[in-house]
């Protein structure tokens, strides 16, 4: 019983541009969509995904909201004719980001997708399971946040990927790149995090 979860795929056409944004959004807020819109700007999207994961294998589950209601949340955050919210990974049963990568570029013949991430999560992107073959998947865009872009430009995905860096001006270029291929996006930055807004919840 998936309880009215979007759990089907987007409608799609060959030649869409599509940005993948994995997450818990435990909770949702603004610097996601802030994040969402600078990559549709910048990279010149035709959609953003948001891929609303069941759980993160990298984080304690003890404080994760019920799937349901993260889903409903990230909706009305979106706010956005060109942002979905999906829960696709429920429906396929993919655990981690590379299964559901896989899974994307097999269904989805034509589409040109990018994996969209924060800085904060690229400094530890090399814990994530088969994360150098993510890379050679599917471009990544890397959204600059506070306090994160020193760490993610000097930690050891970002050497792996270096040669494999495209400049900022060419983000519109990504989406067609073959992979490997990441990009650094920087704009305008929302302070907010998914662990801050947490905490405040709980001393309410």
């Amino acid at each position: 019983m998936n309880f009215g979860l979007p759990a089907k795929l987007p409608l799609f056409t060959r030649g869409l541009k599509v940005g993948l944004f994995g997450g818990s959004f435990n909770p949702s807020h603004e610097g996601h969509r802030a994040a969402s819109l600078l990559a549709l700007h910048r990279m010149q999207l035709d959609r953003i995904w948001w891929l609303v994961s069941p759980a993160n294998p990298l984080k304690d589950t003890r404080e994760l909201a019920p799937l349901p209601l993260r889903v409903a949340a990230a909706r009305k955050v979106s706010r956005h004719p060109r942002i979905e919210v999906t829960a696709i990974e429920t429906a396929i049963g993919a655990r981690y980001s590379f299964e559901t990568v896989a899974y994307l570029k097999r269904r989805c013949p034509g589409v040109h997708f990018v994996w969209l991430m924060g800085a904060d999560n690229f400094v530890q992107f090399s814990l994530w399971q088969r994360w150098r073959e993510i890379a050679d998947l599917i471009p990544i865009a890397i959204i600059d946040r506070p306090g994160s872009i020193f760490a993610a430009l000097q930690g050891a995905p970002a050497a792996a990927l270096a040669p494999y860096r495209f400049d900022e001006s060419d983000g519109p270029c990504l989406p067609l790149a073959s992979p490997p291929a990441i990009l650094f996006l920087h704009g305008p930055r929302s302070p907010q995090s998914s662990t801050q807004l947490r905490g405040k919840s709980q001393t309410i």
